[in-house]
């Protein structure tokens, strides 16, 4: 199902914008954007790799920044090659948790890290919405979703915090016995309440930097869009390339813009896909710094 919605959202988006249509629109001034959103790519890394650390507490303090920044990269490698958004965290923290011996803590704390940036994004949106339906209509459909898969991570944070509380059954805990570990390990960050709120600010700077990352997208093709639309308009995408219904979004990520930025903005189809593809290639830029770990780290 994922390869035929994914190729049927490439086809039909390409069939109504030609590719090299889009492409076009880059021009000698797409550059220095582009340089300005690598560089914010690494910054991103790097708060992702603070908030990890920072979330296996004392056990963190004991590993150098730079080996998180490099897990983070991996992760993201993963992240190109697998058919899942979440491949590369399952890949980076068994390989993490494997070499440092606290597996159960590390996929904890990514957990934690995953959700409380879906927050964060989330918290965003609604302070920035007013803002927006004052002089756009926003279809329904797309502020319902945002507002369930909100709620669901919102009762997923809460779940994981009071996780040990849950009984798992013996027959189960007996076969599994990481799910208790991962209960525990969960359920310490009541005991941490700093180190959980940091994770949350850590969040907050997160989506900052992904909201200018965005920005810049529509600056490289020469177009100056409203920060709150960005802001808005992102967290909608975003949330419609999580649904496990296509490869990591692709397909899905190229329409839902379209829609969006071209039905209530009115930006010519073609300038809004040329945006949405100069997105890949920070992706592309995260990956290959993965590739480099890779290469020099096997093991």
């Amino acid at each position: 199902m994922k390869i035929i919605v994914t190729v049927g959202g490439i086809v039909y988006i390409f069939n109504k914008v030609p590719f090299f249509d889009a492409i076009s629109k880059w021009n000698d001034s797409t550059l220095p954007w582009l340089l300005f959103i690598l560089f914010l790519t690494v910054i991103l890394m790097a708060i992702q790799a603070n908030r990890w650390r920072g979330l296996l507490l004392d056990e963190g303090k004991k590993v150098k920044f730079r080996t998180f920044y490099a897990y983070i990269a991996l992760g993201y490698f993963f992240n190109n090659l697998l058919p899942s958004g979440f491949g590369g965290d399952a890949v980076k923290t068994i390989a993490f948790g494997k070499r440092f011996g606290n597996t159960a803590n590390s996929v904890a704390a990514i957990a934690v890290s995953r959700v409380m940036g879906l927050i964060a994004m989330f918290l965003s949106f609604f302070i920035a919405l007013p803002f927006v339906m004052v002089k756009y209509q926003i279809p329904s459909a797309y502020t319902i979703t945002v507002s369930l898969v909100a709620i669901i991570a919102i009762a997923v944070i809460l779940g994981g915090l009071f996780s040990d509380k849950i009984k798992i059954p013996e027959k189960i805990s007996n076969k599994v016995p990481f799910l208790l570990k991962l209960q525990q390990a969960l359920a310490i960050y009541r005991k941490h309440p700093k180190a959980f709120w940091l994770s949350g600010l850590d969040s907050v700077w997160l989506q900052i930097v992904t909201i200018i990352i965005h920005y810049a997208y529509f600056r490289a093709v020469g177009i100056d869009v409203d920060i709150a639309v960005i802001t808005v308009f992102t967290t909608i995408m975003v949330t419609f390339t999580m649904l496990p219904i296509s490869i990591n979004g692709i397909g899905i990520r190229e329409n839902v813009q379209v829609s969006l930025y071209t039905g209530l903005l009115g930006i010519p189809a073609e300038i809004v896909l040329a945006s949405t593809l100069l997105s890949y290639l920070p992706l592309l830029f995260q990956a290959l710094q993965g590739a480099v770990v890779l290469a020099f780290n096997k093991k």
